[in-house]
């Protein structure tokens, strides 16, 4: 077991009394489907696997699913997919927000281990871990980096989850 799945579970532990298993969603909220296009299926299944460390799931020649957080996420290869582009940000808390992007919200602790982690490997973030709206109402630790297709990724925590729509 990886020390990151070891602070996951102790998180997990701690809110939920219970073990936390990648292998199994188990929160209440339904998990979400999505499915992404890559043009090179096998470098973009090396980052998901080992530096993200989503458990695989089923695959193809041309497609595979990760468990990505309790969720499911699916590569699909797509020859001759764009998706160097320009990247398109809104201002968002002084930072320029990659748009498109998706990611997961994650316990506090959890998502501190994470930014951790990323930080060992060596990720290079589009936004740095840091803590947005400070002292506010929806006060969140968050986080942007792209994968090796230019998918923008964002993982946060709220300081309060109860307030993750408050306005």
């Amino acid at each position: 077991m990886t020390i990151f799945i070891e602070l996951i579970n102790l998180a997990y532990h701690k809110i939920y009394n219970v073990e936390f298993d990648m292998s199994i969603n188990i929160m209440t909220t339904p998990p979400f489907h999505l499915a992404i296009p890559v043009a090179n299926l096998a470098i973009c299944r090396k980052f998901y696997a080992d530096v993200l460390e989503c458990p695989e799931g089923r695959s193809d020649t041309n497609w595979v699913d990760f468990n990505f957080f309790g969720h499911q996420l699916v590569i699909h290869q797509k020859p001759g997919t764009n998706t160097q582009e320009e990247q398109v940000s809104n201002p968002v808390d002084g930072q320029h927000v990659p748009v498109p992007h998706f990611g997961v919200v994650l316990d506090w602790d959890i998502w501190v281990a994470l930014s951790e982690k990323l930080k060992s490997k060596n990720i290079k973030f589009v936004i740095e871990p840091y803590i947005r709206f400070k002292g506010e109402v929806g006060e969140q630790a968050t986080m942007f980096f792209m994968d090796p297709e230019n998918n923008a990724l964002e993982f946060k925590a709220f300081k309060n989850i109860n307030q993750l729509f408050e306005k």
